[in-house]
């Protein structure tokens, strides 16, 4: 019954859901996103120093400017998340095609800035909207003040866009540029130059015919919103896409449905984080960003806009010391077992569990195909997830700070850098969750591994016998 109910999952379920993971759009967005991961931990980091939560330091970088020179390091590597996004999308794309990947992925980044107004409201004109002091703008008021205020400033690029809220815009110029750059190079649509040209120069002259043609669609597609629409794509996109998305994502529901997705993923010898952390990154990470930038002007607050889901949530919540939030089956082994499997087995994970990795358990016990310990595997990540949304949304502790760990900061540590001592006091109360969840399932699991071990050496302990009493 259980091998036909496997094999349903694996063929219903789990054969389409690894059909649209791997394509090539999949694949592209999963492996891209990795090349921005320097800049958003580099960027954390700098976020961190500007805005140390001592107020003596605080006020002291202030008054020095470095905290001005911090949050310049963080708007240049964290802060433009979605440019990083469209180069290493459509790089990867190309990449996997078998050509040049670097024009494909500057291609993409022209055609992301090309897609949005260059150009934002003069800065006079909103403060005078807020009922501001326009005397730091007089020496820029043009002569014919109708003229003025109804002019934007003009040559600039709206950061607004370069980080989280473009995220998905990036995502979707990134797939679209490899796909097309991808499509012209297969069908021939290049310049072809002599052996004799270094390769270097040559590799740009192939590169001019794909991405010529689509900056000019992208520029076409520029002017129809900007002439027939009055607005730009990127803000439909976040409108229309994006907004509603990462609402879901940032749901209760939306928070049990990917915890309980993770484990079931693996379960079944899938591997879930990469998984859902391919489907959800998109979303996930502009939470993070927003609540970055709420973090970086002291306004952290769910009633700001602070989302309770982010990147770290998923990171360092979800996944805490692996999937299946394995730390309960850990202490079990280290304290309780009494079989020699899950008593090696403990030995071996105990230091990887420190740095959420936890693959000698779900391969080593197993915990992949374990009816035993199925339950806790799934439920431990899904209650976690429901408590620690809870928690947030009370005000209990605060929303996560936008700081970016590392996936393999220790637990508790982790929890400090994301969210103060509170995080942290809270990540140390889902320890004991999963320690309370895993028990009773793992004291079941260990008397029948050492039933099998003492069955299994019975007839060992017989035969020594007969010998011993053969040679006397």
């Amino acid at each position: 019954m259980e091998n036909a109910q496997e094999s349903w999952v694996s063929t219903h379920l789990l054969g389409p859901i690894m059909k649209v993971v791997n394509t090539k759009p999949m694949n592209a967005l999963k492996n891209g996103m990795v090349y921005a991961l320097p800049f958003i931990i580099i960027g954390s980091i700098f976020l961190i120093l500007s805005n140390i939560p001592i107020p003596a330091v605080s006020d002291a970088l202030a008054a020095s400017g470095w905290s001005a020179v911090f949050s310049q390091a963080y708007t240049v590597s964290f802060g433009i998340l979605a440019v990083w996004a469209a180069i290493g999308i459509a790089y990867v794309y190309v990449r996997d095609e078998g050509f040049e990947p670097l024009p494909a992925g500057l291609t993409s980044f022209a055609a992301f800035l090309l897609l949005q107004y260059l150009s934002v409201d003069n800065p006079a004109k909103a403060a005078l909207a807020k009922g501001g002091d326009l005397s730091k703008y007089a020496d820029s008021l043009p002569h014919a003040v109708t003229a003025f205020f109804n002019n934007p400033v003009t040559g600039v690029i709206n950061t607004s866009w370069l980080g989280g809220q473009g995220m998905i815009a990036a995502i979707l110029c990134g797939i679209f540029v490899g796909w097309a750059y991808s499509a012209m190079l297969r069908a021939g649509w290049k310049i072809t130059l002599p052996e004799q040209v270094p390769a270097n120069v040559a590799n740009q002259f192939t590169a001019m015919i794909p991405s010529g043609i689509i900056l000019t669609a992208t520029m076409l597609i520029y002017a129809f919103f900007d002439k027939v629409v009055h607005t730009d794509l990127l803000s439909e996109i976040y409108k229309l896409i994006q907004t509603p998305l990462q609402g879901i994502s940032d749901s209760f529901g939306g928070a049990l449905v990917i915890a309980f997705l993770v484990p079931f993923f693996w379960f079944f010898g899938v591997h879930g984080g990469l998984i859902m952390g391919a489907i959800t990154s998109g979303l996930l990470i502009p939470n993070t960003f927003d609540n970055a930038a709420l973090y970086k002007a002291g306004k952290l607050t769910l009633d700001n806009g602070a989302h309770i889901v982010t990147n770290e949530f998923y990171n360092n919540f979800i996944n805490l010391t692996g999937s299946g939030i394995t730390i309960g089956l850990v202490v079990f082994t280290l304290w309780r077992a009494r079989s020699v499997q899950l008593r090696s087995l403990g030995k071996i994970e105990a230091v990887p569990a420190l740095f959420n990795i936890n693959e000698p358990f779900l391969f080593g016990l197993p915990l992949v195909l374990n009816p035993m310990l199925a339950i806790p595997f799934f439920l431990t990540p899904v209650v976690v997830a429901a408590s620690t949304y809870i928690v947030i949304a009370i005000g209990l502790v605060p929303p996560l700070n936008g700081v970016a760990a590392p996936w393999t900061t220790p637990p508790i540590i982790s929890g400090f850098l994301i969210g103060g001592w509170k995080m942290m006091l809270w990540q140390a109360v889902v320890l004991v969750i999963s320690t309370a969840m895993y028990f009773p399932f793992a004291i079941k699991y260990d008397k029948m591994l050492l039933a099998q071990e003492q069955a299994n050496a019975a007839p060992v302990d017989d035969a020594d016998a007969n010998t011993d009493a053969d040679a006397k």
